[in-house]
C-alpha cells in the first residue's frame, strides 16, 4: 500500500526559508538605487571641493 500521508511540516518549513520574490526584487532595487545615490553625492562633493 503506497504512503499517501501528507507532510505539512516539511512543506511549511520550505516556505518559511524562502523570501517572497517581490521582497527580493524590491530589496535589490533599493540596494542599487542607494549605491547610485551615494555615488552621485560622492561625485558632487568631489567636484565641489575642486572648485
Amino acid at each position: 500500500m503506497p504512503d499517501t500521508r501528507e507532510r505539512p511540516a516539511m512543506s511549511q518549513h520550505n516556505e518559511e526559508r524562502k523570501f517572497p520574490r517581490g521582497l527580493v526584487i524590491r530589496l535589490f532595487a533599493y540596494l542599487v538605487a542607494g549605491h547610485l545615490f551615494a555615488a552621485f553625492l560622492y561625485l558632487l562633493f568631489t567636484l565641489g571641493d575642486k572648485s
